[in-house]
């Protein structure tokens, strides 16, 4: 894939920057074992999944090349020559940013890129809750998964005339039918919530890796810092980036909340 710099711009109106964000997940959507034995909150399951979107303040070109800088630099760092994970992804398609991955020397340093970067974040968090989860998805993972997609939607669509949103891939849940479900859910959703706007903003997804998009690489930090806060209550790493935050919406935390 060849990515796109900020010196090619939208109809020749706009620096990449002010319409594309940067989307991940963190966390899964799995609820029930073999047998639909409820098994949120056992050993790899999580108890919330979570979704957050980036959004750039300074030309992609040279965010992009300091995240790459970056990487090259711990990928030939002496240092951490003999790291697993840094090995493991130099033997295939070479070494990026994840942060359940990194050692504790390269989270400080990718945390420290984030405090450096004009941008902001907004997350959506939803509490995987079993009468929740059958009531209002009814019992499936791509609803679940669509209506909290839509909810970190629903308050861009009058950003732009067009946004292009740059999403990590993850086989299981961003197929274009789970996008598609969650962009239309969110279209309804904005038309109830701000009745006076005409709703003219095309948005279209871009499914990327993060070998490819390094700029997901941070989305991944932002999450893996709040996931660390919902599920451990650990709070010191969301703190150090919260200047950077600008929502976080809770899902799901009351039976009739929507």
């Amino acid at each position: 894939m060849v990515l796109m710099t900020d010196g090619e711009t939208n109809n020749g109106k706009l620096p990449l920057h002010k319409y594309h964000r940067y989307l991940d997940e963190a966390g899964d959507i799995t609820f029930y074992g073999k047998g639909k034995v409820p098994i949120i909150g056992s050993e790899r399951v999580s108890s919330y999944f979570l979704m957050g979107m980036l959004t750039l303040n300074e030309p992609v070109e040279g965010i992009r090349k300091k995240i790459v800088d970056l990487q090259i630099q711990i990928a030939n760092d002496p240092y951490f020559q003999s790291v697993p994970s840094i090995l493991k992804k130099k033997s295939k398609n070479g070494y990026f940013l994840h942060a359940k991955d990194d050692v504790p020397e390269i989270r400080k340093m990718a945390f420290e890129l984030i405090t450096n970067i004009d941008c902001y974040f907004d997350a959506v968090i939803g509490r995987k809750d079993y009468s929740i989860y059958e009531k209002k998805h009814n019992g499936n993972q791509s609803e679940f998964y669509a209506d909290l997609l839509s909810h970190l939607l629903i308050d861009n669509f009058n950003d732009q005339d067009r946004i292009v949103l740059n999403i990590a891939h993850r086989s299981k849940c961003t197929t274009h039918k789970n996008l598609e479900k969650g962009l239309e859910k969110a279209t309804i959703i904005a038309a109830n919530k701000y009745p006076d706007n005409l709703i003219s903003c095309t948005m279209v997804f871009n499914v990327q890796q993060p070998t490819t998009e390094p700029i997901i690489n941070l989305v991944d930090y932002f999450l893996w810092a709040l996931q660390r806060k919902c599920e451990r209550n650990e709070n010191r790493y969301f703190d150090f980036i919260e200047s950077k935050i600008r929502s976080v919406v809770p899902l799901y935390h009351k039976e009739d909340e929507s």
